[in-house]
């Protein structure tokens, strides 16, 4: 993860544009993004604005520090699993990275860990991540979670968008998908049509509800345990433009928006 970029403005004021938590995949992240907008400062031009209104939140299992914390040459995911601080810019992307440490706080814990017991496995950060750190990196950016029945997993798994969409679009109402990775989350923010996520290829059981309420989501205490460093490093996802999702976009009503074979795309052939 690269942390040298600016995370503001030329004239210091932080990206932070105005969000409608109204679109279904804001719906986890609704109640406690609300609660930090309204601990920031009216003209959030403070350094370190979004940490402090985090921390007096107060709903996760870490402290949120400004940017400026993290030491020269430390990794940053080192830095978050020895000192228990998260560096957080003044901006969108760690925003919702914050948010996703209050809704999935011991998947993010169990992600953090193995990030750097592998960082410090390869004597520091190398030139290339490797397949692990590569694969938690995905997860923590653009995994999207699925709860769905069996048949969409197998459309899905095939990458059959018909099937997936159209055929049983139906079965969608027995299905709910979180944005778990905060980039994607960030990227849905502005919306368009090629938005894709990487699939965890692990069903969550029906049982599990899916509304988040007030505290961690249901998902984040099953979740956490699933997170075996060999099976990540074999990059079990599988992509899913999101938009596409029956509810998520008025357009995909129309079985039209299916046929943009430019966003969905049919599977490669093996050669």
């Amino acid at each position: 993860m690269n942390r040298s970029e600016s995370p503001s403005g030329v004239d210091g004021t932080p990206r932070l544009p105005a969000i409608d938590w109204q679109p279904p995949w804001m719906v986890p992240w609704r109640q406690p993004g609300a609660a930090l907008l309204a601990h920031l400062p009216g003209d959030r031009a403070a350094e370190g604005a979004v940490a402090a209104a985090l921390n007096a939140v107060g709903q996760a299992p870490v402290r949120f520090v400004p940017q400026a914390a993290l030491p020269e040459g430390m990794a940053y995911e080192s830095h978050i699993y020895v000192t228990g601080t998260v560096p957080t810019r003044d901006n969108l992307h760690d925003f919702f990275n914050a948010l996703c440490w209050m809704r999935f706080p011991q998947t993010k814990r169990a992600l953090n860990r193995l990030q750097a017991q592998a960082i410090e496995a390869a004597g520091g950060v190398q030139a290339t991540r490797g397949p692990l750190r590569d694969a938690l990196t995905l997860f923590d950016e653009n995994v999207l979670l699925l709860q769905a029945p069996e048949p969409l997993w197998q459309a899905l798994a095939a990458r059959d968008w018909r099937r997936l969409f159209i055929t049983l679009r139906s079965l969608w109402a027995n299905a709910a998908a979180v944005t778990f990775g905060h980039a994607l989350t960030e990227k849905l923010v502005t919306p368009y049509k090629s938005i894709t996520a990487h699939v965890l290829c692990l069903p969550v059981p029906p049982h599990l509800p899916a509304d988040p309420g007030s505290g961690p989501h249901p998902w984040d205490a099953w979740l956490a345990p699933h997170l075996a460093p060999d099976w990540l490093a074999a990059k079990p996802y599988t992509p899913l433009p999101v938009l596409g999702i029956p509810g998520w976009w008025p357009g995909n009503e129309d079985p039209s928006f299916y046929a943009d074979d430019s966003v969905f795309r049919a599977p490669r052939r093996a050669p």
